[in-house]
């Protein structure tokens, strides 16, 4: 009786923290719908507020820009007041900026709220994070993890479609309108679903300046600095297809805008293809192992990427940036992994460094993209080898850096 009794405690327990990795994974989808959703519609926009497509490409930038600076901020409040009323007012936070976005007057204003409707957004990318440290060893981590990116592609690859239809019978602001409905879905689920993870007894007691010191530590840390910078290089490869695909695959092959959508789609299909394998795959090898594999795959696929990227042959294009996309996701779920096991009792503040690089080097490198605009696919193309690159150094010096 007690042997039955504790089988089906730990499969209600099992279940129940599937369940919550699910709801985590939603609320870690703001980014990608607050982005692609609104790609194909910047000729509208400009149109609209009579302004230039660099103007609108720049909320964009700033979105990048909100995301890097709310997660900075969100990682000592986490830790000292914990984890569930930070979220909320987070979300709550992006619904009202995202109703605000319908009734803005002129792109400045758009530009504006952009910022803090992605400082909003963002409260749900770190603090998930934080709560699967809170709850789950480094291997169970990344299987969840790996599970969250599966919800996350969701984002990627429903978001051009709904967009594109959106804009098609309602403009970019039935775009803004789903948002807000989609946040106060969310913010329900969370206010009835989402516990508080972290325990009064396990909070900081510092004040906020005394917990900004923390930030210094990990940054000092190489077993955390090294999968974090590695991964985060690798993650720009996401947004530099999302900045140039628009101009590469509708301009330069020819798509429609509603072929663009479905494109899109099925490029981010192929990231939930890799998060499933990887969470199979941990049963057997370790995440750093993973991490290290899915690094050099993504550089194969990306020296291949600019050497076809003259074709004339759509097909022939997009299986290396196929690759090349659909592999992000196994290496964020593995880097996270890593580098937030040796947070210790800071993984509020571990995971807000996580995304403060994710999604500085994001804004950075998709400005970067915009900026070498030549009329060719190079820019996207040859940033996308440079991240590669890079991901691939830093992991390498993280192996030859002497362990604490």
């Amino acid at each position: 009786m007690t042997d039955t009794h504790t089988m089906a405690s730990a499969g209600g327990e099992t279940k129940s923290r599937s369940m919550l990795t699910w709801i985590l994974g939603a609320l870690s989808i703001f980014a990608p719908f607050s982005t692609d959703m609104y790609l194909s519609g910047f000729n509208l926009m400009a149109s609209d507020f009579d302004t230039s497509m660099s103007q609108v490409q720049l909320s964009l930038s700033t979105f990048f820009v909100g995301m890097a600076i709310g997660q900075l901020l969100y990682g000592p409040l986490i830790d000292r007041y914990g984890r569930r009323v930070p979220l909320l007012g987070g979300v709550a936070l992006f619904i009202v900026t995202s109703l605000a976005i319908l009734y803005v007057l002129n792109i400045e204003g758009l530009i504006g709220l952009r910022f803090f409707q992605a400082i909003g957004g963002c409260s749900g990318m770190v603090i998930s994070r934080a709560i699967i440290q809170d709850l789950f060893d480094e291997q169970e981590a990344a299987k969840a993890l790996s599970l969250m990116m599966v919800v996350q592609t969701v984002g990627p690859i429903t978001a051009p479609v709904i967009g594109a239809y959106l804009l098609v019978f309602g403009g970019w602001k039935a775009v803004f309108t789903f948002l807000v409905a989609f946040g106060v879905i969310c913010w329900l689920i969370t206010a009835k679903w989402v516990p508080e993870s972290l325990p009064v007894e396990r909070r900081q007691k510092q004040n906020i300046g005394e917990m900004m010191t923390v930030f210094k530590r990990f940054l000092c840390d190489w077993r955390f600095m090294s999968p974090t910078l590695a991964g985060s290089f690798s993650n720009s490869v996401m947004f530099c297809f999302i900045t140039g695909s628009p101009f590469v695959l509708m301009q330069l092959f020819g798509m429609g805008r509603e072929t663009y959508g479905w494109m899109f789609s099925g490029t981010a299909a192929g990231m939930v293809i890799t998060s499933q394998a990887n969470r199979m795959l941990l049963k057997r090898f370790t995440p750093k192992l993973l991490f290290t594999a899915s690094i050099i795959i993504s550089l194969v696929a990306s020296v291949a990427l600019v050497l076809v990227r003259n074709t004339d042959q759509l097909w022939l294009f997009m299986i290396p940036l196929f690759v090349c996309v659909s592999m992000v996701p196994m290496v964020c779920a593995n880097s996270i992994a890593i580098a937030m096991s040796v947070s210790g009792r800071d993984a509020g503040s571990a995971s807000s460094l996580v995304g403060v690089c994710q999604f500085a080097f994001a804004g950075a490198i998709s400005a970067i993209v915009g900026a070498l605009h030549n009329g060719t696919s190079l820019p996207m193309c040859g940033m996308i080898l440079v991240c590669t690159v890079l991901a691939f150094v830093v992991n390498y010096l993280g192996h030859k850096a002497p362990a604490k």
